[in-house]
């Protein structure tokens, strides 16, 4: 579910991590065969909402993962990769992170590409 727009990104909101997963490196797949690449940052957490949009520290901390990411990349915190084990997705670790803004160390992995 599209939640907001600023410039040429945006927020969806899903109903599961692996979902989520799945989407942003479908949508990296596709955008590839036309020649762009994008870069997507999951998180997950409770948000808090604001009339239609979300806020909190879960999506701050969803933004922060995005700034991370490189072209073409899928980069999720280690609370998303720790909820979707089981589920097939693979995963290479980018490193431990601090995040702006963000209490403590953060584990980032790359969704492996299929």
């Amino acid at each position: 579910h599209e939640i907001d727009t600023a410039g040429d990104g945006f927020l969806a909101s899903f109903d599961g991590p692996a979902r989520a997963v799945r989407c942003a490196s479908a949508v990296s797949r596709e955008v590839r065969r036309l020649g762009l690449e994008v870069r997507a940052g999951l998180h997950t957490g409770e948000c808090e909402v604001m009339g239609e949009k979300l806020g909190g520290i879960a999506v701050h901390t969803g933004a922060r993962v995005a700034s991370l990411a490189s072209a073409g990349e899928v980069l999720v915190s280690g609370t998303v990769k720790d909820l979707v084990a089981g589920s097939g997705i693979k995963f290479v670790e980018r490193g431990t992170h601090t995040l702006k803004g963000v209490p403590g160390e953060w584990p980032l992995y790359a969704v492996a590409s299929t």
